[in-house]
């Protein structure tokens, strides 16, 4: 410090908040120092703050960016975590004087190991103090429900009313506190880490080039444009295509089923085969030098379908090729044998002989017996691994052979997959060449561990573990510096933690002994189960097992902390700790709370969530990683992936008149209510049994029993009359009740004839089951059906989590047993008869045991190195004085933890909160979760699931659905017919359209895929985006997209989009016609009554010419007046009525019917329809009147991107010219004077 001062200066030397703490630490020991050598003062333990300056170690993330990104993450939540932090004493505040006014003074006293006579528990409520350690340890999870069994008692036990209310106290602040307020700490981590992730991205700087842009001489025509060149917008869109369709192909991280260009193994395949990207770059360079013309768009798209097809056709035959080196310096690429060895090692059967073997070699590693090394089952499996080791031996061989060793690219040892498997391979060999070397027995043991890196082998044969791994090896490789961070976190503490309790944790066995002079000779133990028989035991001065007498045990310590195992024990041993080598005095030290709950709040509340969050994001991100640049969000591919796999459903109607009732009967509302609300009073009364129920208490169920199986019964009679039995078991569920009733009735036959309880399970424990039958009436509410879709998708995704859990487990499970399989069973430790090693079943119970978390420390303890850890008598080590632990207890336990509790498991989370999206998004979205209802709704108009329903149906449909899915039962038919203009379905030859089709077409225009632009150009560049991603051939999207004119299979032109554009258009001819004869005729009747009134005058001067002049002038007048023009007859138009024909009865321009199929081909005076031969857009030019008229009453009606579509708008215009048998003459004058008067 006097350094700095003297040469910073003492003013620079403050500016640094670091110098600041620096001045007051070092002030502080000094004072602390004087004080307590001239004994005025106790030591207060100032110097630990120096272990705080270990905090300058983080300056040097000016130098670390990736660091400082974490920190800087780190930083942005402490505004949240802190307001997360005073809410959460405010709660542990809450509950501890709520807990002190319920159970102060209230718990019983009880015996406890090492005290003498009755105590009360550590975790009571007779003080606010001990009341919030309670809620604090209940808060963690740590024997949170022993707290709530004293709480019980206090009140009576569980057999009275008060006991059981007192428990609600415990269920409620563990709900809250552990599963809400925690678990705010991670979701405010997430999301500060996805929200970090969003800005580095969107903070990206664009790298402009320091070389002109435009410079030909400078441009090399192989690399990509750079990242600052503007290009022009004419082009955008090419370049766009090319980027999101080739660019991504060639990275490879990922995987060939979404990466046409690579092989099985990850290798990219030949040049030929990527000349066609680079083609892409060589033609942008001659766009930006002007060095040539580029290819149109069009030609592009068609280069990409050729190339996208014969992709498609060789990615299920591809294969590496021979490398074109020679292989071992011996074998040509053409040699014979190495074809041969290529050939073999290739082949189909042999791939899957070799996944076979490994499984099966795997499975022996785990029936080996570890007490036995000479026992004849592991002889047996001795020749087993020998002849196994020699299979893998000739594949290894060939495949050297074939590919070549490791001296060229392409070579067998120069993919890491195949390195794994030559080393399994060489421990193998190894360790069967040592097997009977009498010198080697510790070599050989290390040897036998490596051989469970067996089953990993299999992870590079199944893509969808291969990937799951993938993403969990990022992950761990992307979270280093949240490592960094808390390790240094966690030494900060541990030093902290050995100043403030090295050589406090020693205790003697009898404790009303403190130091180790004292701890000497022999005492007398009472135990609870033996008062009249006390034990006389040595004194014992021993150490915890957990301390902080060195920074490593302390690390080690704060770590079972972290983990909120054992950590009240280790808290209550801190508070009683009162000096070095002295033993505990009760509560000696109440403030050492202090450190550790700061401990826990800032690395197990907080740095193991964000370690856990970072793990979430990276692996949600790496599973989005293959469609990084595809056109397509997430969303958007779950709703077509649905599509493609969706198929109709069968609706069953019977034909016959008595059975149509009983079906309608049985699939009721009201008769599902009825069965539901039987199977929940089955299922309560089923609850309603206890033990020693009186007599007639039991004959009262029996009676229920007899009840419920008759109703279920005849539920089951019903349905089978209503369906018949072909339909009935077509559900699961109808023959789940099946097998329920049958059972039911074989139960009760049972127990009538006195057969009594064998102690098996009876058939009503199957009943429960039928509760789950409630989700469907459930499933009626939106959000429970949200829930369960979600529930349901989350389920689907964790196959390949779960293979992976169970491929760790059985790692190592393999290796405890190698390891830790000859300790001795003793019933006083943690390894007894219900946990040990000595078999693989028990080693993964133990293992599973250790991943829940349950006191898996002391398991750890039970096997590192020491002579109270003893070898098991039949083993051959039996009588080692130095046990059968290891010190590989210390990483075998802590890295199974970390990797099981805080890595692994959370994958689960990770799949649940990437699926949990649908829950909290806008409603208004159309999600996959919407599309069970129209594949519901689909089978009424389609019974029989063939796939097609008339057209006209599909509004109808459409309106029964509410959105996002459908178009509401208030929607106008006139806004239907816009929706259905957009979706453009293919229509086919006899009015209907296919299902898939539709919902395709559905999803297409609720979520915006690909509808800007060409129609024409959108639909080829959808078709590529969906080979590549689903891999379908042109039969498939055939039935999905429209074709361009001309290549349909259907034979035709006609989409759904142009029958309902022309209704649209037709619609308004006929209204404008009627507005304009109206008009006209409104224009007569003024002219005709101003003629009247003229009249009337007239006739008021001829009043007196005379009667018969007056009544012939009146009849004429009266005539005249009587006489009106020919009105249009105004009849309702067809087209809203389901099953009427394509056009109308009559080719009159005001009384035209659109559906009448007549009137699709033109009249033989009408010119004929021929289909351009336009191989791309064309922007609209109207060449006439009647053009003009289509597109100006397209754009009117919000279809504004069909009304500039030239293609459109010409054969809209011809099919309502032909519909209205009207020559085009005719038609243009037509259009012209609804032009003119509009």
């Amino acid at each position: 410090m006097v350094f700095k001062m003297y040469s910073l200066g003492f003013l620079n030397y403050f500016i640094s908040l670091f110098n600041r703490f620096d001045c007051f630490v070092v002030l502080s020991s000094i004072l602390e120092l004087v004080l307590t050598r001239t004994h005025i003062m106790p030591p207060l333990g100032m110097s630990v703050l120096r272990c705080i300056r270990l905090l300058r170690a983080f300056k040097v993330t000016r130098y670390w960016t990736s660091l400082k990104n974490l920190l800087k993450s780190l930083i942005n939540s402490i505004e949240a975590i802190f307001s997360l932090i005073v809410l959460l004493f405010l709660f542990l505040g809450i509950y501890a004087l709520l807990g002190s006014q319920l159970f102060g003074g209230k718990f019983s006293e009880r015996v406890y190991p090492g005290e003498v006579g009755l105590a009360k528990p550590r975790a009571n409520f007779d003080s606010f103090y001990n009341s919030l350690l309670s809620v604090f340890q209940i808060l963690t999870g740590e024997d949170w429900n022993a707290v709530m069994y004293d709480g019980i008692l206090a009140y009576g036990g569980p057999q009275t009313v008060l006991g059981m209310f007192a428990s609600l106290y415990f269920i409620t602040l563990f709900i809250i506190g552990n599963y809400i307020l925690l678990n705010v700490f991670l979701a405010i981590a997430v999301d500060n880490l996805a929200g970090d992730d969003d800005d580095e991205e969107e903070e990206t700087p664009v790298v402009k080039d320091p070389e002109p842009a435009f410079a030909p001489a400078q441009q090399d025509p192989s690399r990509p444009p750079p990242p600052g060149t503007q290009i022009p917008h004419e082009r955008e869109d090419l370049l766009m295509m090319i980027d999101n369709h080739h660019l991504y192909n060639y990275d490879p991280g990922y995987e060939d089923e979404y990466n046409p260009y690579l092989n099985s193994n990850g290798s990219y395949m030949g040049g030929d085969n990527l000349s066609g990207g680079y083609d892409h770059y060589n033609d942008y360079n001659q766009m930006v030098n002007n060095n040539g013309p580029i290819k149109s768009l069009e030609e592009k798209l068609e280069e990409e379908k050729a190339n996208e097809e014969a992709f498609l056709e060789d990615d299920d035959n591809k294969k590496d090729p021979i490398p074109p080196f020679s292989s071992l310096f011996i074998f040509s690429p053409t040699n014979r044998f190495r074809v041969l060895c290529y050939n073999f090692c290739n082949h189909a059967y042999f791939a899957n002989f070799i996944l076979v073997c490994i499984m099966v070699s795997s499975a022996s590693l785990a029936a080996e017996d570890p007490l036995h090394s000479k026992s004849p089952r592991n002889i047996v499996l001795g020749y087993f691994d020998m002849f196994f080791t020699f299979i893998f031996t000739i594949e290894i061989l060939f495949k050297v052979i074939a590919y070549g060793a490791v001296g060229h690219k392409g070579a067998y040892a120069r993919y890491p997959a195949n390195i794994l498997d030559l080393v399994v391979v060489s421990v193998s060999i190894i360790s069967i060449a040592f097997r009977d070397s009498a010198g080697a027995i510790s070599v050989l043991k290390i040897l036998r561990v490596l051989r469970v890196l067996r089953p990993l082998r299999a992870v590079n044969r199944a893509k969808g573990l291969k990937l799951v791994i993938q993403a969990v090896i990022v992950s761990v490789s992307t979270i280093q510096n949240i490592v960094l961070v808390t390790v240094l976190l966690q030494f900060l503490f541990a030093v902290i933690g050995v100043q403030l309790f090295k050589g406090k944790f020693y205790s003697c066995s009898d404790s009303s002994k403190m130091t180790e002079e004292e701890c000497q000779g022999q005492y007398v133990d009472f135990k609870k189960s033996d008062w009249a028989q006390p034990t006389v035991l040595e004194r014992e001065w021993s150490l915890n097992d957990f301390h902080y007498d060195n920074v490593a045990k302390g690390m080690l310590t704060l770590f079972v902390v972290s983990t909120f195992e054992g950590w009240p024990g280790i808290l209550y041993t801190s508070l009683d700790s009162h000096a070095e080598d002295t033993g505990p005095l009760p509560i000696s030290r109440p403030s050492m709370f202090i450190f550790y709950i700061v401990y826990i709040i800032i690395i197990a509340f907080f740095m193991v969530n964000i370690f856990v969050g970072f793990v979430i994001v990276t692996f949600q991100k790496e599973g989005e990683s293959p469609f990084a640049n595809c056109e397509l969000d997430k969303n958007q591919r779950n709703c077509i992936d649905y599509t493609l796999n969706a198929k109709p459903a069968r609706l069953y109607l019977p034909s016959d008149p008595v059975q149509y009732r009983i079906w309608a009967w049985a699939t009721s509302s009201k008769f599902e209510y009825v069965v539901f609300g039987a199977i929940l009073l089955n299922t309560i009364s089923l609850a309603m049994s206890f033990y020693n129920q009186p007599q007639i208490y039991s004959d009262f169920l029996d009676l229920l029993n007899y009840i419920f199986t008759i109703f279920f019964a005849l539920e089951f009679v019903i349905k089978m009359a209503a369906f018949r039995p072909k339909e009935y078991f077509c559900d699961p569920w109808n023959t789940f009740d099946c097998i329920i009733v049958i059972g039911s009735f074989i139960d009760i036959g049972m127990s009538s004839l006195g057969s009594g309880d064998g102690g098996g399970i009876s058939i009503n424990f199957f009943r429960l089951f039928r509760a789950l039958r409630l989700v469907k009436l459930l499933s009626k509410d939106e959000s429970i059906r949200t829930l369960l879709w979600t529930f349901i998708k989350s389920f689907q995704a964790l196959p390949y989590v779960m293979l992976l859990i169970a491929l760790v487990f059985f790692i190592y499970g393999v290796v405890g047993m190698q390891v830790f399989g000859k300790i001795a069973i003793n019933e006083d430790t943690s390894i007894h008869s219900n946990n040990n090693f000595q078999n693989f079943q028990s080693a993964l119970i133990v293992l599973f045991r250790s991943a829940t978390g349950e006191a898996w420390q002391d398991i750890m303890l039970s096997c590192i190195p020491s002579p109270d850890v003893e070898c098991d008598e039949e083993s051959e080590e039996a009588g080692n004085p130095a046990g059968c632990g290891s010190i590989i207890a210390y990483p075998y336990f802590i890295s199974f933890f970390i990797a099981t509790s805080f890595l692994i498991l959370n994958l689960f989370v990770a799949v649940i909160m990437d699926n949990f999206d649908y829950l909290t998004r806008d409603w208004s979205i159309l999600g996959a979760h919407h599309l069970d209802e129209f594949v519901n709704l689909w089978s009424e108009y389609d019974p029989d699931a063939k796939g097609c329903i008339k057209h006209m149906d599909v509004v109808q449909l459409l309106r029964k659905i509410n959105p996002p899915l459908g178009f509401g039962k208030l929607c106008p038919h006139r806004n239907a017919c816009k929706r259905l203009v957009a979706m453009n379905m293919p229509l086919r030859d006899d009015g209907t359209v296919e299902f898939q089709a539709t919902l395709f077409a559905i999803i297409r225009t609720s979520l915006g895929i690909k509808m800007e632009g060409s129609l024409e150009q959108a639909n080829s560049e959808l078709r590529l985006i969906m080979k590549k991603i689903w891999r379908k051939d042109d039969s498939v999207l055939d039935k999905l997209i429209p074709r361009k004119r001309g290549e349909s299979e259907f034979g035709n032109d006609v989409a759904v989009g142009k029958f309902y554009a022309t209704v649209l258009i037709q619609d308004c001819f006929r209204r404008f016609a009627k507005k304009r004869f109206e008009k006209e005729r409104q224009v007569r009747r003024d002219i005709e009554v101003a003629n009247t009134k003229t009249l009337m005058a007239g006739l008021r001067e001829l009043h007196d010419a005379g009667p018969n002049l007056k009544r012939a002038i009146s009849g004429n007048l009266e005539a005249m007046v009587a006489e009106e023009p020919l009105t249009p007859t105004n009849e309702t138009n067809p087209y809203y009525r389901r099953g009427s024909p394509l056009f109308g009865v009559s080719a009159r321009v005001h009384d035209v019917d659109l559906f009448n199929p007549d009137f699709r081909k033109s009249p033989p005076k009408a010119p004929a329809r021929k289909k351009p031969g336009i191989k791309r857009t064309e922007s609209l030019t109207p060449s006439d009147a009647g053009e003009l008229l289509v597109s100006k009453i397209l754009a009117r009606e919000g279809l504004s991107k069909f009304s500039g579509d030239a293609t459109f708008v010409r054969n809209t215009r011809m099919e309502i010219q032909s519909s209205m048998n009207m020559n085009t003459e005719e038609f243009n004058f037509a259009a012209q004077k609804l032009l003119d008067n509009p």
